[in-house]
């Protein structure tokens, strides 16, 4: 498996608005797209993904609070299929895809320990092409 590098964050979030004064204006990353409840913010060759999630009575952690919801590497197109084979030969779960998300292809996945990656073929300007 050919994995490049990081690509992006995803980090669910309780008060967007709150939350992008910190990444924002704080941390000087630049927003690139501002929805009702996510933001893309570019973090040097990287981004970062925030997503707002209001509480729900029993949130304990893990997928269901606030926090990094995923890491995502960067891999080649050329190699993606491959990456995602090996993946589900060796028995990793898969929790979403492979699926085209923008003009990029992406599967999530858990390591052994249960937190969520991905393996991410596009860049955050190719992303952005789905909100143009």
């Amino acid at each position: 498996m050919k994995v490049k590098g990081f690509n992006h964050v995803t980090i669910r979030v309780s008060d967007l608005e709150k939350s992008l004064g910190f990444y924002r204006d704080l941390l000087g990353m630049k927003l690139v797209h501002r929805g009702r409840t996510d933001a893309y913010l570019e973090w040097g060759t990287a981004w970062v993904a925030l997503v707002e999630k209001k509480a729900q009575a029993g949130d304990q952690g893990g997928n269901s609070g606030f926090g990094v919801d995923h890491v995502a590497f960067s891999i080649d197109e050329e190699d993606f299929d491959e990456a995602a084979r090996r993946l589900e030969e060796s028995g990793v779960r898969i929790v979403r895809g492979p699926v085209r998300r923008g003009v990029g292809r992406s599967i999530n996945f858990l390591d052994p320990d249960g937190t969520q990656l991905e393996l991410h073929t596009s860049n955050l300007q190719e992303r952005m092409t789905v909100w143009s």
